[in-house]
């Protein structure tokens, strides 16, 4: 899981961004009316939208280095 969002285009980070940051969102919500079943998923989650950024960032870098 680590490595497979390196082959997505930029829109499609953002994009998959956007979905998991709802999804975390809403698993929130269930850990405080305590339906988790598995609480690791928080700390996973926030650690693929770390991922997700980090490579959005790269990305527009190098655009703006390009873009010179």
């Amino acid at each position: 899981m680590k490595n497979s969002f390196k082959n997505l285009s930029f829109p499609e980070l953002k994009a998959k961004r956007d979905e998991l940051k709802k999804k975390f969102m809403e698993l929130r919500f269930q850990m405080v009316i305590g339906h988790v079943d598995n609480p690791l998923q928080k700390r996973n989650m926030r650690r693929q939208i770390a991922r997700l950024n980090t490579l959005i960032h790269a990305q527009e870098m190098a655009q703006k280095i390009e873009a010179k």
